[in-house]
């Protein structure tokens, strides 16, 4: 519940003046420290939640779709609440909306907490840091795809922090940030509803790899063909939001055998530690395109509310449409050399259908 408390309070107006800023920094501090204490068990669940890899898939695919929706869902329903306690330029209509807001993801992840199972229990000795940390340093293919997921990370980041540029300097109207909201959620929520039957049927790291070759090809193509139509554009970007929803599915799917990998290799799990390591990579990830989003400004001599302009046009096109297609092919990179064999699959089944066939 700490999460719920640390939201309402990053909305909260303390009322002190210069000091506000300094509250607000450690309000936030808190509340990024209580979602990853959160966020790391949540999807650490979905590791152990069944022995079948079918239904991890589906675990991981449920989960993501509602991550998509929910974050829909707060978009819109976000100004409603805040208009339903007072105006956008009252922070008490923030703090109301926020606590509300707040309730009710706290009862949901009670209610997942109440419902979950653990079908895989790992043994209660406590493992040393330095020897969990092998989990990762000891784990090749582990490692091959955390790199390929920082690169691949860019993809949706980079155009998060872009897209109010692009729409207001590219498009002319600052209204399409909605359109390009929907997009997102329809692509995103229509690649990973149909993740769990592609990694049925085909190898894991194929499907990735796939989805990022195809995301590459819709991600650039609005750049060169797109040209002034909106419409077009959209639709390249749904196509490109809907690969990155297969990425984002078969990667989750692809740490959760590294984790197995792991436990039939050294002897122990160690999800704590990939998930946690798999947050600080989303995370870094995020500041990366921040920092890309910075060099591009700097590199265009953008001055804020500058007129629009050949160059800003270009480099907000740039950076919305080429930048994430090329971080599409660079995650492929790793994943060349990403192998877990059939044999070693088998042996890890074989484990696990012994070691935990009680539950």
């Amino acid at each position: 519940m700490f999460i719920g408390i640390t939201t309402v309070l990053c909305f909260t107006d303390f009322r002190l003046g210069t000091s506000a800023v300094a509250v607000a920094a450690i309000c936030y501090v808190l509340w990024g420290m209580s979602y990853t204490v959160c966020d790391i068990p949540i999807w650490a669940l979905s590791s152990v939640a069944s022995k079948n890899p079918d239904e991890k898939n589906q675990l991981v695919t449920l989960g993501k779709i509602g991550g998509t929706v929910g974050t829909a869902i707060v978009t819109v329903c976000g100004i409603m609440l805040i208009k339903a306690f007072g105006t956008e330029r009252e922070a008490g209509a923030y703090t109301g909306a926020a606590l509300i807001l707040a309730v009710i993801g706290g009862l949901l992840m009670i209610l997942t907490s109440l419902v979950m199972r653990e079908r895989i229990r790992p043994d209660k000795e406590a493992v040393p840091i330095r020897q969990n940390l092998r989990t990762i340093t000891r784990n090749k293919p582990l490692k091959l795809l955390m790199i390929s997921l920082l690169i691949v990370n860019l993809v949706n980041n980079l155009r998060q922090v872009t897209q109010m540029y692009f729409v207001v300097y590219v498009w002319g109207d600052s209204g399409q940030l909605i359109n390009v909201g929907i997009s997102l959620i329809i692509g995103m929520c229509l690649g990973m509803a149909v993740s769990p039957k592609l990694l049925a049927r085909f190898e894991k790291r194929v499907v990735y790899m796939w989805a990022c070759i195809l995301g590459f090809i819709s991600s650039s193509l609005p750049f060169f063909v797109a040209g002034d139509s909106i419409l077009t554009a959209l639709l390249f970007l749904g196509a490109s939001f809907a690969f990155t929803g297969v990425t984002t599915v078969s990667s989750t799917s692809m740490l959760m055998d590294g984790i197995d990998y792991s436990e039939w290799k050294l002897g122990f799990r160690g999800e704590g530690l990939v998930f946690s390591m798999n947050t600080l990579l989303n995370k870094f990830s995020a500041t990366l395109a921040k920092g890309i989003l910075g060099l591009g400004l700097v590199l265009m001599h953008y001055v804020e509310n500058q007129p629009v302009t050949a160059t800003t046009q270009w480099g907000f096109s740039f950076m919305m449409y080429l930048v994430p297609g090329i971080c599409f092919l660079i995650s492929m990179i790793p994943l060349f050399f990403y192998k877990i064999s059939k044999e070693e699959k088998d042996a890890i089944s074989a484990m696990q259908k012994q070691k935990y066939q009680e539950f």
